[in-house]
């Protein structure tokens, strides 16, 4: 009877964990839309760059860049984070014809840090 009681309650903790690792696995945030996208072609040079996460984000840490083939970056001031902690944006300087990456690292509010980078491309307008 004390064996399977122990091996029942074994099971129940090794249950347990795994439940608490799933959800600290899913709490990351990443970016669910991007605007401009990724690999997007512009005729028009973007005003201001917005990245939705699925996950509300920290703003302290949060880090917005758009850099050119010329090293610069084109972001304007401090990024924004939306009231609900989901959304990172930033105003942008005008933008040259040619392609331009941008780079984001960001925390969720569980303290999980998550980074990367995309590119977009504008054809045209610009000064």
């Amino acid at each position: 009877m004390t064996s399977k009681l122990s091996r029942l309650a074994a099971a129940a903790l090794m249950m347990a964990a795994l439940a608490v690792l799933a959800r600290a696995a899913a709490a990351h945030s990443f970016p669910g839309e991007q605007h401009p996208s990724a690999g997007q072609k512009l005729s028009a040079p973007p005003s201001e760059i917005q990245i939705k996460f699925d996950a509300p984000i920290e703003k302290l840490f949060a880090k917005l860049q758009v850099i050119g083939v010329d090293g610069k970056d084109y972001v304007i001031g401090e990024p924004l984070i939306s009231d609900d902690g989901i959304e990172l944006s930033s105003k942008l300087a005008t933008l040259k014809p040619g392609e331009y990456t941008v780079k984001w690292a960001v925390v969720c509010i569980d303290t999980h840090h998550t980074q990367g980078s995309y590119s977009f491309t504008v054809t045209g307008g610009g000064a």
